[in-house]
């Protein structure tokens, strides 16, 4: 099989690849500290089975970031996926002023990828986006290594930030 026809394995980041558990508490409570939780991402401790599970779908996937994350985090975020030497792969991040929930924008970015390439998988922790990405069709493995964050899924799906 050839690189370019080779299928994609599409990842998320944050509690899929990363735990953003040291960071929660600028969620809690109100007003949110957004600055201060994308801040703090490059600190993010990796989670070990979502880094296995990438490195073994490497084996026979190109692989696919797809992160609610800013497109501002850019930078620190390829700095972290190389420090953990994660495979090479496209990221795709939120547009830095589109707030809406995670499930939208995420399942607009999985039908654009799989209009050109077949997506072997999607490995996410959120419910919500895993339940859309399983509607639309996709195969979805659910990240559930993380401890899971009432903060976090209000904040992807309340008010899409990440």
């Amino acid at each position: 099989m050839t690189r370019h026809r080779r299928p994609v394995a599409v990842f998320d980041l944050d509690n899929t690849l990363s735990s953003t558990a040291h960071r929660q508490h600028f969620l809690e409570g109100g007003p949110r500290d957004w600055n201060g939780f994308f801040a703090a991402a490059p600190q993010d401790p990796p989670l070990d089975e979502g880094l296995a599970l990438c490195r073994e779908a490497a084996e026979e996937c190109d692989i696919v970031y797809l992160t609610g994350r800013p497109e501002r985090c850019r930078r620190d975020t390829l700095a972290w996926l190389a420090a953990h030497g994660l495979p090479e792969g496209p990221v795709h991040m939120r547009r830095d002023r589109d707030f809406r929930p995670a499930r939208q924008t995420k399942l607009e970015v999985l039908r654009r990828i799989g209009e050109a390439r077949e997506v072997r998988m999607l490995v996410d922790d959120d419910e919500l986006v895993c339940d859309a990405a399983e509607g639309a069709g996709f195969t979805v493995v659910r990240a559930r290594w993380a401890a899971p964050s009432e903060a976090l899924t209000e904040a992807q799906e309340g008010e899409g930030r990440t």
